[in-house]
């Protein structure tokens, strides 16, 4: 099938970028922390997985703050708004469409960078997996100063600990599907480029009224 001309858009802003590949060298680290904790193999050292564990959470937690100030005083929060409009089109895309060729049902622009499907995962993914890991990492460190705050009585620190584990799963999960998903460009790496250099080519075309968010 032919691919319809592409044009050249400035996508991704530095900060977006900046945050991109610092979260995910967050990520990246916490969870080789994380399961060195665990035991599931030694490079560092019990000792100094949990102090650099611990120093990369507190950190990921005050960055993921100005992360959210952030969203909210530029108006990029409207990017994250869920919507049901094309989203069957676009699982239907990635689940056969895009295998055979076919154009891709919802084009980037400024104003609408992310499909309805993408919506609902970071949406997702910020607002519940990452904010409750980001919680149950915080209070199992602050584990000692339950009594003093009142919450010893209502908390379990097995069951804090088994959720934090499963949401850490869950964060690998969606690393191992987003590197893969970003091989889905119309070239292996044209994704991947754009959240380098902000620029991505995106296929001409008129787009609906419902993927245009005006920053107000």
């Amino acid at each position: 099938m032919t691919r319809k001309p592409m044009k050249k858009i400035y996508l991704y802003t530095r900060f977006e970028r900046f945050w991109h590949w610092v979260q995910a060298l967050f990520i990246f680290m916490l969870l080789l922390t994380g399961f060195e904790i665990h035991g599931t193999f030694g490079l560092m050292g019990f000792a100094k997985a949990v102090s650099l564990h611990n120093l990369l959470g507190i950190t990921w937690i005050i960055l993921f703050i100005f992360f959210i100030f952030w969203l909210f005083t530029t108006g990029e929060w409207r990017q994250y708004v869920p919507t049901t409009k094309k989203l069957f089109e676009v699982i239907r895309y990635y689940s056969s469409g895009i295998f055979k060729g076919q154009p891709h049902p919802v084009r980037k622009t400024r104003g609408a960078k992310h499909n309805p499907l993408q919506r609902l995962t970071y949406l997702g993914l910020t607002a519940v997996l990452l904010s409750l890991q980001m919680l149950t990492g915080f209070l199992y460190y602050t584990y000692n100063d339950w009594k003093a705050w009142g919450i010893d009585g209502f908390l379990d620190l097995g069951v804090l600990a088994a959720i934090h584990v499963l949401c850490g799963f869950a964060i690998l999960a969606f690393v191992i599907v987003h590197i893969y998903m970003t091989t889905t460009g119309h070239t292996l790496t044209a994704h991947i480029a754009a959240m380098f250099s902000g620029w991505e080519e995106v296929e001409e075309g008129e787009v609906e009224s419902w993927e245009v968010h005006e920053r107000t």
